[in-house]
């Protein structure tokens, strides 16, 4: 979600959503991000009944014009309850760091860094690894500040999912920002 890595922090799918000219401030939740009421709603067939349909939704919550209010009510229906954002980044003196968040502290901190701007990110190539009703994913994305505009990053997000019988849940969420000039993206990782 936010997804991306490159403006959570990436992002950002994903952070927390930071944007190229937020790098290198602190990332996560921030005392003056605004509390965003999240309703909740049922989840969409078509977005937890298949692997493509949740990972579709995943990237579609946080995309859209600058004057379109993100869907968090229809993101919070993809999750179990607490589950855990993990937003891992490299700062500009080199140093990894990891910002573990409840799905309320990432909406939080994503509604402010996405309101009032253009965001658009999709997946661009996938590796699954599967046993039984179990799911692990990692999911490569673009985004751009335009619906036809340049490239301008790539994350690859981690999902962790289960199958209960009726629906897809996703259990965690990772997000790496790998796509940079000191560590461009692998080629498993691209399409």
């Amino acid at each position: 979600m936010l997804r991306t890595a490159n403006l959570l922090g990436v992002v950002i799918a994903t952070g927390v959503l930071l944007f190229p000219q937020d790098a290198g401030k602190s990332i996560g939740p921030q005392k003056h991000a605004p509390h965003v009421s999240i309703p909740k709603i049922s989840p969409r067939a078509e977005d937890v009944s298949t692997l493509d349909g949740i990972v579709k939704a995943y990237y579609e919550v946080v995309s859209g014009p600058a004057d379109q209010p993100r869907q968090w009510d229809r993101d919070a229906t993809l999750y179990i309850p607490n589950v855990r954002f993990i937003v891992i980044r490299e700062d500009a003196a080199g140093k990894t760091t990891a910002q573990s968040m409840t799905h309320q502290e990432f909406v939080d901190s994503s509604d402010a860094s996405l309101r009032g701007k253009a965001f658009y990110e999709h997946e661009i190539h996938r590796i699954t690894h599967r046993a039984g009703n179990v799911v692990h994913l990692l999911s490569t994305s673009e985004h751009t500040s335009s619906s036809t505009g340049p490239l301008e990053g790539r994350s690859v997000d981690s999902l962790e999912l289960f199958w209960d019988g009726t629906r897809w849940w996703i259990t965690n969420v990772s997000i790496w920002d790998v796509d940079s000039s000191r560590h461009p993206l692998p080629t498993e990782f691209l399409p």
